[in-house]
Protein backbone atom coordinates (compact mmCIF):
# COMPACT_ATOMS: atom_id res chain seq x y z
CA UNK A 1 0.00 0.00 0.00
CA UNK A 2 1.26 3.81 -1.13
CA UNK A 3 0.10 5.71 1.89
CA UNK A 4 -1.74 5.98 5.94
CA UNK A 5 -3.44 8.44 6.37
CA UNK A 6 -4.16 8.56 10.20
CA UNK A 7 -6.24 10.87 12.23
CA UNK A 8 -6.74 11.46 15.89
CA UNK A 9 -10.66 12.47 16.27
CA UNK A 10 -11.61 13.52 19.28
CA UNK A 11 -15.35 14.86 20.20
CA UNK A 12 -15.62 16.26 16.33
CA UNK A 13 -19.06 15.77 15.76
CA UNK A 14 -20.37 19.53 16.02
CA UNK A 15 -20.84 22.09 13.25
CA UNK A 16 -19.75 19.40 10.32
CA UNK A 17 -16.33 19.99 11.10
CA UNK A 18 -15.25 16.05 11.33
CA UNK A 19 -17.27 15.41 7.78
CA UNK A 20 -15.47 17.96 6.19
CA UNK A 21 -12.88 16.93 7.09
CA UNK A 22 -13.31 13.57 6.22
CA UNK A 23 -14.48 14.31 2.56
CA UNK A 24 -11.61 15.79 1.68
CA UNK A 25 -9.72 12.53 2.57
CA UNK A 26 -12.00 9.99 0.83
CA UNK A 27 -11.31 11.93 -2.27
CA UNK A 28 -7.36 12.17 -2.26
CA UNK A 29 -6.38 11.80 -5.87
CA UNK A 30 -3.24 9.19 -5.00
CA UNK A 31 -3.79 5.50 -5.54
CA UNK A 32 -3.98 2.90 -3.19
CA UNK A 33 -4.40 4.58 0.34
CA UNK A 34 -6.02 3.63 3.38
CA UNK A 35 -7.15 6.23 6.20
CA UNK A 36 -7.01 5.01 10.15
CA UNK A 37 -9.50 7.37 11.90
CA UNK A 38 -8.69 6.48 15.70
CA UNK A 39 -11.67 7.70 18.20
CA UNK A 40 -9.90 8.75 21.07
CA UNK A 41 -12.98 7.74 23.65
CA UNK A 42 -15.56 10.88 22.53
CA UNK A 43 -18.11 11.35 24.22
CA UNK A 44 -19.98 12.59 21.59
CA UNK A 45 -21.11 11.37 18.39
CA UNK A 46 -17.83 10.99 16.77
CA UNK A 47 -17.33 7.18 16.34
CA UNK A 48 -20.70 6.82 14.72
CA UNK A 49 -19.51 9.37 12.28
CA UNK A 50 -16.67 7.48 11.43
CA UNK A 51 -18.30 4.16 10.97
CA UNK A 52 -20.88 5.50 8.54
CA UNK A 53 -17.55 6.16 6.09
CA UNK A 54 -16.14 3.14 7.05
CA UNK A 55 -19.50 1.38 6.09
CA UNK A 56 -19.57 3.98 2.20
CA UNK A 57 -15.62 3.11 2.04
CA UNK A 58 -14.83 0.03 3.03
CA UNK A 59 -11.94 -0.32 0.63
CA UNK A 60 -10.15 2.94 2.08
CA UNK A 61 -11.60 3.75 5.49
CA UNK A 62 -11.10 2.18 8.89
CA UNK A 63 -12.84 3.57 12.06
CA UNK A 64 -10.97 2.38 15.38
CA UNK A 65 -12.49 3.33 18.78
CA UNK A 66 -9.99 3.81 21.55
CA UNK A 67 -11.55 2.47 24.94
CA UNK A 68 -9.36 4.85 27.10
CA UNK A 69 -8.55 8.67 26.40
CA UNK A 70 -4.79 8.59 25.31
CA UNK A 71 -4.82 12.60 23.76
CA UNK A 72 -3.48 12.45 20.16
CA UNK A 73 -0.40 10.75 20.86
CA UNK A 74 -1.62 7.31 21.61
CA UNK A 75 -4.39 7.78 18.93
CA UNK A 76 -1.17 8.19 16.27
CA UNK A 77 -0.26 5.16 18.15
CA UNK A 78 -2.88 3.10 17.56
CA UNK A 79 -3.07 4.32 13.86
CA UNK A 80 0.79 3.50 13.26
CA UNK A 81 0.42 0.48 14.60
CA UNK A 82 -2.32 -0.69 12.20
CA UNK A 83 -0.74 1.30 9.07
CA UNK A 84 0.30 -0.60 5.99
CA UNK A 85 1.43 2.24 3.59
CA UNK A 86 5.08 2.89 2.14
CA UNK A 87 4.60 6.74 3.59
CA UNK A 88 2.55 8.16 6.88
CA UNK A 89 0.80 10.90 7.06
CA UNK A 90 -0.85 12.57 10.11
CA UNK A 91 -3.59 15.25 9.99
CA UNK A 92 -5.81 17.32 12.50
CA UNK A 93 -9.92 15.97 12.51
CA UNK A 94 -11.27 19.88 12.51
CA UNK A 95 -8.77 21.05 9.19
CA UNK A 96 -8.81 19.50 5.54
CA UNK A 97 -6.70 19.48 2.61
CA UNK A 98 -6.76 20.23 -1.23
CA UNK A 99 -7.54 16.95 -3.52
CA UNK A 100 -3.95 16.35 -4.65
CA UNK A 101 -1.89 16.97 -1.36
CA UNK A 102 -0.89 13.61 -0.72
CA UNK A 103 -0.41 12.54 -4.07
CA UNK A 104 2.16 15.35 -4.67
CA UNK A 105 3.90 15.10 -1.54
CA UNK A 106 4.42 11.25 -2.42
CA UNK A 107 5.20 11.54 -5.68
CA UNK A 108 7.94 14.41 -4.91
CA UNK A 109 9.36 12.36 -2.46
CA UNK A 110 9.77 8.92 -4.14
CA UNK A 111 10.85 11.23 -7.53
CA UNK A 112 13.93 12.73 -5.03
CA UNK A 113 14.48 9.90 -2.68
CA UNK A 114 13.38 11.40 0.20
CA UNK A 115 12.32 10.37 3.93
CA UNK A 116 9.74 12.88 3.99
CA UNK A 117 8.22 15.81 2.08
CA UNK A 118 5.63 18.82 3.12
CA UNK A 119 3.88 21.68 2.01
CA UNK A 120 2.76 24.95 3.29
CA UNK A 121 -0.99 25.57 5.00
CA UNK A 122 -3.48 28.60 5.14
CA UNK A 123 -5.57 29.99 8.17
CA UNK A 124 -9.14 29.78 7.25
CA UNK A 125 -12.30 30.80 9.22
CA UNK A 126 -14.50 29.20 6.58
CA UNK A 127 -15.44 25.81 5.64
CA UNK A 128 -14.17 26.13 1.71
CA UNK A 129 -11.29 25.42 -0.89
CA UNK A 130 -10.76 29.39 -0.85
CA UNK A 131 -6.86 29.96 0.48
CA UNK A 132 -7.04 31.96 3.67
CA UNK A 133 -3.74 33.13 5.09
CA UNK A 134 -0.86 31.68 3.61
CA UNK A 135 2.05 30.17 6.11
CA UNK A 136 4.82 29.24 4.95
CA UNK A 137 5.87 26.14 7.02
CA UNK A 138 9.50 25.57 5.48
CA UNK A 139 11.86 27.33 3.43
CA UNK A 140 13.45 25.95 0.41
CA UNK A 141 16.58 26.30 1.72
CA UNK A 142 15.93 23.32 4.38
CA UNK A 143 15.52 21.12 1.56
CA UNK A 144 17.63 18.55 0.00
CA UNK A 145 20.03 15.81 1.47
CA UNK A 146 20.16 16.71 4.91
CA UNK A 147 23.05 17.92 6.31
CA UNK A 148 24.29 19.56 9.57
CA UNK A 149 23.23 23.12 8.91
CA UNK A 150 20.38 22.16 7.54
CA UNK A 151 19.01 19.78 10.56
CA UNK A 152 19.91 22.88 12.53
CA UNK A 153 17.48 24.68 10.59
CA UNK A 154 14.92 22.17 10.66
CA UNK A 155 15.15 21.83 14.60
CA UNK A 156 15.09 25.78 15.10
CA UNK A 157 12.38 25.78 12.55
CA UNK A 158 10.66 22.85 11.64
CA UNK A 159 7.42 23.61 10.92
CA UNK A 160 4.13 21.04 11.80
CA UNK A 161 4.17 17.52 11.39
CA UNK A 162 0.57 17.95 9.80
CA UNK A 163 1.31 18.94 6.34
CA UNK A 164 3.93 16.45 6.02
CA UNK A 165 4.40 12.83 4.66
CA UNK A 166 7.25 10.45 6.39
CA UNK A 167 8.18 7.52 5.38
CA UNK A 168 6.96 4.54 7.58
CA UNK A 169 10.05 2.26 7.69
CA UNK A 170 11.87 5.15 8.94
CA UNK A 171 9.22 6.22 11.70
CA UNK A 172 9.49 2.08 12.78
CA UNK A 173 13.27 1.62 12.30
CA UNK A 174 13.74 4.77 14.73
CA UNK A 175 10.79 3.79 17.12
CA UNK A 176 9.48 6.82 16.82
CA UNK A 177 6.25 6.39 18.89
CA UNK A 178 4.22 9.63 20.58
CA UNK A 179 4.20 10.34 24.31
CA UNK A 180 0.53 9.42 25.69
CA UNK A 181 -2.10 11.09 28.39
CA UNK A 182 -0.21 14.55 27.52
CA UNK A 183 -0.62 17.66 24.54
CA UNK A 184 2.12 19.14 22.63
CA UNK A 185 3.04 15.03 21.78
CA UNK A 186 4.82 16.44 18.32
CA UNK A 187 6.92 19.15 20.05
CA UNK A 188 8.03 16.37 22.04
CA UNK A 189 9.17 13.97 18.60
CA UNK A 190 9.12 16.63 16.50
CA UNK A 191 12.86 16.88 15.89
CA UNK A 192 13.23 12.77 15.65
CA UNK A 193 11.05 12.91 12.53
CA UNK A 194 12.99 15.71 10.97
CA UNK A 195 16.32 15.40 12.59
CA UNK A 196 16.66 11.09 11.44
CA UNK A 197 15.81 11.31 7.95
CA UNK A 198 18.26 11.57 5.09
CA UNK A 199 16.50 14.01 2.60
CA UNK A 200 13.81 16.60 2.91
CA UNK A 201 11.50 17.42 0.10
CA UNK A 202 9.00 21.03 0.12
CA UNK A 203 6.65 22.48 -2.05
CA UNK A 204 5.78 26.06 -0.95
CA UNK A 205 2.43 26.20 -1.85
CA UNK A 206 -0.56 25.70 0.89
CA UNK A 207 -2.19 22.59 0.49
CA UNK A 208 -3.64 22.00 4.05
CA UNK A 209 -6.26 24.50 5.81
CA UNK A 210 -5.74 24.60 9.32
CA UNK A 211 -9.54 25.76 10.55
CA UNK A 212 -9.75 28.58 13.05
CA UNK A 213 -12.55 27.83 15.19
CA UNK A 214 -13.11 28.97 18.56
CA UNK A 215 -12.00 25.83 19.97
CA UNK A 216 -8.88 25.54 17.93
CA UNK A 217 -8.16 28.84 18.85
CA UNK A 218 -9.29 29.67 22.23
CA UNK A 219 -7.36 27.01 24.87
CA UNK A 220 -8.48 26.82 28.62
CA UNK A 221 -5.07 27.94 29.90
CA UNK A 222 -4.72 25.52 32.97
CA UNK A 223 -1.56 24.03 34.66
CA UNK A 224 -2.12 20.64 33.35
CA UNK A 225 -1.58 21.66 29.95
CA UNK A 226 1.73 23.85 30.80
CA UNK A 227 3.08 20.59 33.01
CA UNK A 228 2.64 19.07 29.79
CA UNK A 229 4.12 21.20 27.73
CA UNK A 230 6.96 21.02 30.29
CA UNK A 231 7.29 17.50 29.80
CA UNK A 232 7.47 17.89 25.72
CA UNK A 233 10.40 19.59 26.14
CA UNK A 234 11.82 17.02 28.73
CA UNK A 235 11.04 14.64 26.17
CA UNK A 236 12.70 16.15 23.13
CA UNK A 237 15.69 16.19 24.92
CA UNK A 238 15.65 12.61 26.29
CA UNK A 239 14.54 11.85 22.71
CA UNK A 240 17.84 13.68 21.13
CA UNK A 241 19.79 11.51 23.71
CA UNK A 242 18.70 8.17 22.92
CA UNK A 243 19.24 8.92 19.01
CA UNK A 244 22.52 10.20 19.27
CA UNK A 245 21.86 13.73 18.33
CA UNK A 246 22.38 15.86 20.99
CA UNK A 247 25.62 17.09 21.25
CA UNK A 248 25.91 17.62 17.69
CA UNK A 249 23.27 20.37 17.72
CA UNK A 250 23.30 20.93 21.71
CA UNK A 251 22.64 25.15 21.04
CA UNK A 252 19.86 24.54 18.54
CA UNK A 253 18.05 21.64 20.91
CA UNK A 254 18.84 24.45 24.33
CA UNK A 255 17.15 27.04 22.71
CA UNK A 256 14.13 24.97 21.28
CA UNK A 257 14.18 23.84 25.14
CA UNK A 258 14.40 27.24 26.65
CA UNK A 259 11.05 28.34 23.98
CA UNK A 260 8.82 25.31 24.81
CA UNK A 261 9.67 24.26 28.33
CA UNK A 262 10.03 27.87 29.77
CA UNK A 263 9.39 30.80 27.63
CA UNK A 264 5.77 29.65 26.10
CA UNK A 265 4.71 28.06 29.29
CA UNK A 266 6.06 31.23 31.43
CA UNK A 267 3.99 33.70 30.01
CA UNK A 268 0.94 31.32 28.92
CA UNK A 269 1.00 30.75 32.61
CA UNK A 270 0.90 33.87 34.04
CA UNK A 271 -1.31 35.29 31.17
CA UNK A 272 -4.17 32.61 31.63
CA UNK A 273 -4.40 30.80 34.80
CA UNK A 274 -6.80 31.94 37.13
CA UNK A 275 -4.90 31.42 40.04
CA UNK A 276 -0.95 32.08 39.86
CA UNK A 277 0.96 29.73 42.12
CA UNK A 278 4.62 31.05 43.11
CA UNK A 279 5.80 27.64 43.47
CA UNK A 280 4.80 26.56 40.03
CA UNK A 281 6.45 29.69 38.68
CA UNK A 282 9.94 28.94 41.16
CA UNK A 283 9.95 25.44 40.15
CA UNK A 284 9.87 26.04 36.56
CA UNK A 285 12.33 28.42 36.45
CA UNK A 286 14.57 26.61 38.86
CA UNK A 287 14.47 23.39 36.37
CA UNK A 288 14.75 25.63 33.17
CA UNK A 289 18.56 26.95 35.38
CA UNK A 290 19.41 23.42 36.09
CA UNK A 291 19.12 21.85 32.64
CA UNK A 292 20.69 24.94 30.94
CA UNK A 293 22.52 26.85 33.45
CA UNK A 294 23.37 29.46 30.83
CA UNK A 295 20.76 29.83 28.23
CA UNK A 296 20.24 33.11 28.35
CA UNK A 297 23.69 33.18 26.50
CA UNK A 298 22.50 30.85 23.84
CA UNK A 299 23.09 33.04 20.42
CA UNK A 300 19.63 32.21 19.35
CA UNK A 301 17.84 33.05 22.52
CA UNK A 302 19.63 36.69 22.01
CA UNK A 303 19.20 36.65 19.16
CA UNK A 304 15.00 35.81 18.72
CA UNK A 305 13.75 36.67 21.90
CA UNK A 306 12.41 40.02 22.63
CA UNK A 307 14.14 42.71 24.87
CA UNK A 308 11.15 42.82 26.93
CA UNK A 309 11.05 38.65 27.36
CA UNK A 310 14.59 38.60 27.99
CA UNK A 311 13.96 41.48 31.05
CA UNK A 312 10.33 39.42 32.50
CA UNK A 313 12.86 36.10 32.38
CA UNK A 314 16.37 37.58 34.06
CA UNK A 315 14.36 39.14 36.80
CA UNK A 316 12.16 35.61 37.28
CA UNK A 317 15.19 33.75 37.31
CA UNK A 318 16.31 36.37 40.12
CA UNK A 319 13.58 36.45 41.86
CA UNK A 320 10.22 34.68 41.31
CA UNK A 321 8.19 37.23 43.77
CA UNK A 322 9.76 40.02 41.90
CA UNK A 323 8.77 39.18 39.07
CA UNK A 324 5.26 38.02 39.96
CA UNK A 325 4.81 41.81 41.33
CA UNK A 326 6.29 43.45 38.06
CA UNK A 327 4.14 41.55 36.09
CA UNK A 328 1.12 41.91 37.73
CA UNK A 329 1.76 45.72 37.48
CA UNK A 330 2.53 45.26 33.80
CA UNK A 331 -0.79 43.49 33.23
CA UNK A 332 -2.28 46.34 34.94
CA UNK A 333 -1.29 49.26 33.43
CA UNK A 334 -1.73 47.94 29.94
CA UNK A 335 -4.93 46.77 30.40
CA UNK A 336 -5.73 50.18 31.98
CA UNK A 337 -4.50 52.04 28.95
CA UNK A 338 -6.25 49.90 26.63
CA UNK A 339 -9.72 51.04 28.39
CA UNK A 340 -8.53 54.25 28.44
CA UNK A 341 -8.40 53.82 24.13
CA UNK A 342 -11.28 52.04 23.80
Amino acid sequence: MKLSIIVPVYNMAADGKLEYCLESLVKQTIRDYEIIAVDDCSSDSSFSILQKYEARYPDKFRAVHSEVNKHQGGAKNIGLKLAQGDWIGFIDSDDWITEDMYERLVRRAEETGADLAGCDYCLTKEHSMKIGQTVPNNKASQAGVLDDEKRRSLILDGGSLVVKIFRRSMILEHGLWFPEHIFYEDNALGNSYLVLAQRFEYIGEPMYYYYQHDMSTVHTISEKRCEDRMEAGRLMLGEAKRHGYFEAYKQELEYSFTLLFYINTLFTYVAGVGRIKHRFVKAMGKEMKQTFPDFEKNPYYQERTHAEEKKLIHMQQQSTLLFLIYYKLLWTYRRWRKSRKG
